[in-house]
């Protein structure tokens, strides 16, 4: 009998994903959790593995198409299907035609190369509209106090998304800016527009993948909502240097992880934290919602873009636990074997910029956050060192700098000083066992 196989609900607010690769074609045999295809959402990018054992008798979505979840994708089993290049889809693909963004809007230029025409398929029913939007799309519509109804979706089946807001949010600027354009320009001058950059010969045109749009998405947004502050510190991490030299070799052998610099960075974190909640709350709704938990994000380079894995209720955890939970999300992020829930609902964010010998990163805080610490590059240095007794000499030390990036809507510097200054202390005076 054939199984079908349906695009996955990867998480509670995932209501789409877009298959980036297929790892099998028609007349493939495939095991049962063998990896079938890759998909795309906009929490994660994951290996989806086949439910069954058998021959691949039809694909029904081609690379590139984004659908919704539990739509028939794959059949496999049954009577071999025509060719695929004849089997309709219901999904607009990836690839259609770009809508013009206009220049107002920060990124056109990145966005104009993934958005689909808009569309009108919604249904006019207000209350069928809110169900094909996302938890997100309604927040943005909220704050930006616009009307869903007016909002053309064009995600399947009319379903309303960030870049349909995204657009009519440019389109209104535009046109709330062109008779006071009118007014200055004279009659006999027309109006100028920014030219769009056109291709050269030689250039590479690479259309953004699913990932990459939606951090695209995400960072405009970021930076439109939240006033952002950033706070630079330098820090002495000798002593822990020390005793990660000392210790490395006979943690790895007794906890089966390696022990970097980011556990104790995330741990000083946890600390501050837990002393200056401010910086683990959100703003939300006209209110500040202080978090229960700690849930640490840990920001994680991939090729094909980057993804924060989430440390739940690290608050509770040793520090031979977060080591271990660092390694391991780490490690599955870039397996593609993270679910989209782990990749989602942190509270704080950590992010190395100093990976790549960088001093130090002004970062963009990975909303709905309020707060998010950019690590910098570890350098031995001359350092004026001043000892007990008041004198001073000059001593090698290690010496690395972090940059806190914070929401002035609700942390004032004051609070940012307060947090470092908590960090600071716990790394330079470390205390702690670690395992």
């Amino acid at each position: 009998m054939p199984t079908d196989v349906v695009m996955p609900q990867m998480g509670e607010s995932i209501f789409e994903g877009t298959i980036t690769r297929w790892l099998k074609q028609p007349g493939d045999r495939v095991e049962r959790d063998e990896p079938l295809l890759e998909i795309s959402t906009d929490k994660v990018d994951a290996e989806i593995p086949a439910p069954v054992s058998g021959i691949l008798s039809e694909i029904k979505v081609a690379t590139g198409e984004t659908v919704q979840v539990n739509t028939v994708i794959a059949v496999i089993g049954g009577s071999p299907a025509a060719p695929f290049s004849a089997v309709p889809t219901s999904a607009a693909p990836a690839s259609s035609a770009p809508v013009p963004v206009p220049a107002a809007v920060a990124a056109s230029t990145v966005a104009a190369s993934w958005e689909r025409p808009a569309a009108p398929q919604a249904s006019p029913v207000q209350e069928v509209r809110r169900i094909r939007s996302s938890p997100l799309v309604r927040r943005m519509v909220r704050e930006n106090k616009l009307d869903l109804g007016q909002i053309a979706g064009t995600g399947s089946a009319g379903r309303i998304t960030k870049e349909d807001v995204l657009r009519h949010l440019s389109q209104g600027a535009v046109a709330a800016a062109a008779p006071a354009k009118a007014a200055s320009t004279p009659a006999a001058t027309p109006a100028s527009s920014l030219p769009a950059a056109a291709a050269q010969a030689g250039d590479r045109v690479v259309p953004l993948s699913r990932m990459r749009a939606i951090i695209a998405e995400r960072m405009v947004e970021s930076m439109r909502v939240s006033p952002h502050v950033h706070a630079v510190y330098r820090i002495d991490m000798t002593r822990i240097a020390s005793l990660r030299e000392r210790s490395r070799s006979a943690f790895e052998q007794r906890h089966g992880v390696k022990l970097t610099y980011m556990p104790f960075i995330a741990v000083a974190a946890v600390e501050a934290l837990r002393h200056h909640p401010v910086l683990n709350a959100s703003l939300l709704d006209n209110a500040i919602h202080y978090h229960a938990h700690v849930h640490l994000g840990i920001a994680v380079a991939l090729e094909w873009g980057l993804i924060v894995p989430v440390i739940r209720e690290s608050e509770a955890r040793s520090f031979v636990g977060i080591a271990q939970a660092i390694g391991d999300l780490a490690a599955r992020a870039r397996t593609k074997k993270l679910s989209a829930d782990e990749a989602q609902g942190s509270t704080f964010s950590l992010t190395n910029f100093g990976v790549f010998g960088g001093d130090f990163g002004t970062p963009i805080i990975n909303q709905p956050e309020s707060a998010i610490l950019a690590i910098g590059g570890l350098r031995k240095e001359p350092v004026v060192v001043t000892a007990d007794d008041g004198g001073d000499t000059i001593a090698i030390r290690a010496m690395q700098t972090y940059c806190l990036g914070f929401d002035h809507r609700l942390i004032d510097g004051a609070d940012a000083g307060r947090f470092m200054s908590t960090f600071k202390n716990t790394l330079e005076n470390w205390d702690r066992e670690i395992g």
